[in-house]
């Protein structure tokens, strides 16, 4: 199966699994920007918004990850937290 499948089936696996704790979510979000987006650009968010920063911040640790590294990681850890549930 190819690996933007694999990504979509995962993005539909998620939705049936059971709320995460904030790191697993940053995790879950930084690994789907780079996946669709790519590296994080543009103007970062003021210290007073600290959950769009927090996302800046988890999303600006992946730069330079390919895409294709980005969706394999996105998949193992939607499999790793669909073995938890």
């Amino acid at each position: 199966m190819p690996i933007q499948d694999q990504f979509n089936a995962a993005l539909e696996k998620l939705k049936t699994l059971p709320a995460q704790p904030n790191d697993v979510m940053l995790d879950l979000y930084s690994l789907f920007k780079q996946s669709t987006v790519g590296d994080v650009s543009g103007k970062k968010p003021g210290m007073f918004d600290i959950v769009a920063k927090a996302k800046c911040e988890a999303w600006e640790k992946r730069k330079g990850m390919s895409k294709e590294q980005a969706m394999q990681a996105y998949i193992a850890l939607v499999d790793e937290l669909a073995k938890k549930a």
